[in-house]
């Protein structure tokens, strides 16, 4: 059988002995920040995917745009943090927010995709992750 062992660098080490019986505080602040991040980064592309390249005046009416949001973090099954960005539902229309994404992030017969969630995950990684880096080392400042 294989065996493999690995030495966390020793400043990881120290800043996570800091935190001590405050994570449960702290991780949802950091979180809380790199999904701002990403609900800034989709809103701005889905705001410009909305109407563009229509042969026919846009009907939209705004309402996809609001519905997107940030869930509160919560702590699943397994003990991990997790936060969501997301669309609330239902629409007024009594559609569903979720299709209406799809539809514009993938097509549809007759309606080209216009994807806004991917381009968005792929170039909000590394903002996100160092908005999260910045807010932890704040809160470590901060004990």
């Amino acid at each position: 059988m294989a065996r493999c062992s690995y030495k966390m660098p020793e400043d990881f080490l120290l800043k996570i002995s800091k935190l001590g019986n405050k994570t449960d505080e702290i991780i949802p602040r950091v979180l809380d920040a790199g999904g701002e991040v990403m609900l800034r980064r989709i809103k701005s592309n889905l705001t410009a995917a909305i109407g563009s390249g229509t042969k026919k005046p846009s009907r939209s009416t705004g309402e996809l745009a609001d519905a997107l949001g940030v869930s509160p973090t919560l702590i699943d099954k397994k003990g991990d943090y997790n936060i969501k960005v997301g669309f609330s539902e239902p629409r007024k229309d009594g559609d569903s927010n979720a299709k209406i994404a799809n539809i514009l992030e993938y097509g549809k017969s007759g309606q080209p995709p216009k994807p806004f969630l991917k381009p968005a995950r792929s170039s909000g990684r590394k903002p996100c992750i160092e908005a999260m880096k910045a807010k932890l080392d704040e809160e470590l400042k901060g004990i």
